[in-house]
């Protein structure tokens, strides 16, 4: 039989690298060897795979035929030994948990450790996801569990029926420019128009195979994409741009004077975030973790930030007003966190913050999937 696992994850490989080089280092073996998976499997198929004609190897149609339906052999081939294995001990060998940026990870920590008070053979992987990352983790089969996921998933996922979802609560955003922004003497409620001529600070997004997407930013606004929301935090903080952040991640700088709170005309609603499973027969591992996150008092504690805001690595002294407003971003280049490299963007951040009775507002944002 031509197509075995082996051969699929090799040309999976293959197609997500680039190049046999690339491939090769991934799956700890030479290249040699993996053409000669390649060059066997395309002659005992009598069809190309690949056409290595440029400096990547780029799939043939019938390449990409194979290579869709190979995934799903894999996925289903993964499932099926993970499965075996709780039921020859009833502890998965591993548990896949997918962290949106919206929860903080020192919030998850306490869990870890009574996790590991258990002494389960179970091992835990973490990964870091944004936007429609944890959604497309459970989807594609690599998260077993979502924590923090944003309540507007993509169809795919409302209309999958592959895995559970609960509300874990909302999220509250709150539009911050440090004090010596231009924006921080600007009179409320801020014009749109005032905040599109300054650079926007997003995260982004972590998503694979879904549309490129953002939230909470203008249609034509210069954007700085970073990769975390402590990134982003210690972005807005220097002055190099602007943006709404998850209330409870802004709430110790605002009250130590590290940014200020601005209410632009238009608001920004709140986010309801979910955890969710895959709709397998769970392992204990799971069940442990499920029972946990039931608890109302977890799951409020997941959603309070940072429980501490130390001075971001490289952010200096404020200068004085006046000064330094330049790297905050004047009129910006039209474009998008998605259409700057490709990537999905969120841009964090929301309503009231803690001393101040005034509500947040944001700018009208865009919603749809970035060229």
């Amino acid at each position: 039989m031509p197509l075995t696992l082996d051969a699929l994850e090799t040309l999976d490989t293959i197609a997500r690298k680039g190049s046999f080089a690339a491939a090769a280092a991934a799956l700890g073996k030479v290249p040699s060897a993996l053409t000669y998976t390649v060059r066997k499997l395309e002659g005992e198929l009598d069809v190309l795979l690949f056409d290595r004609r440029g400096p990547r190897a780029q799939l043939t149609a019938a390449g990409r035929v194979l290579l869709e339906e190979g995934r799903g052999l894999l996925r289903s081939a993964d499932d099926l030994t993970r499965r075996v294995r709780r039921v020859a001990s009833g502890w998965e060998p591993e548990l896949r948990i997918g962290v949106d940026a919206l929860v903080d990870f020192d919030r998850i920590r306490p869990l870890i450790e009574d996790f590991y008070r258990l002494q389960a053979p179970t091992r835990l992987r973490f990964t870091y996801e944004v936007l429609d990352g944890a959604w497309e983790a459970l989807l594609e089969g690599r998260a077993d569990l979502a924590i923090g996921a944003p309540h507007d998933a993509p169809s795919p996922a409302l209309s999958s029926a592959s895995f559970s979802l609960r509300p874990m609560g909302r999220i509250e955003f709150v539009f911050c420019v440090a004090p010596h922004h231009p924006l921080a003497r600007v009179d409320e409620p801020i014009p749109t128009e005032a905040i599109l001529s300054h650079r926007a600070v997003a995260v982004g997004g972590t998503s694979r195979l879904t549309p490129s997407r953002s939230a909470g930013l203008l249609a034509g606004q210069e954007t700085l994409t970073v990769a975390t929301a402590e990134q982003k935090v210690a972005m807005q903080i220097a002055g190099l741009g602007v943006g709404w952040l998850p209330e409870p991640f802004a709430r110790p700088h605002l009250a130590c004077g590290r940014l200020v709170a601005r209410r632009p005309a238009e608001p920004r609603p709140a986010a309801t975030l979910h955890y969710g499973w895959r709709r397998v027969e769970p392992g204990n591992a799971l069940k442990w973790w499920l029972s946990r996150l039931e608890l109302p008092q977890v799951r409020q504690r997941l959603l309070e930030g940072p429980s501490a805001a130390p001075l971001p690595d490289g952010v200096g002294p404020e200068p004085e007003p006046g000064h330094g407003a330049g790297g905050a971003g004047g009129k910006g280049r039209k474009g998008s966190a998605g259409s700057a490299g490709g990537t999905q963007a969120t841009d964090a951040t929301s309503a009231a913050t803690r001393g101040r009775p005034r509500s947040a507002a944001a700018p009208k944002r865009r919603r749809t999937a970035s060229p």
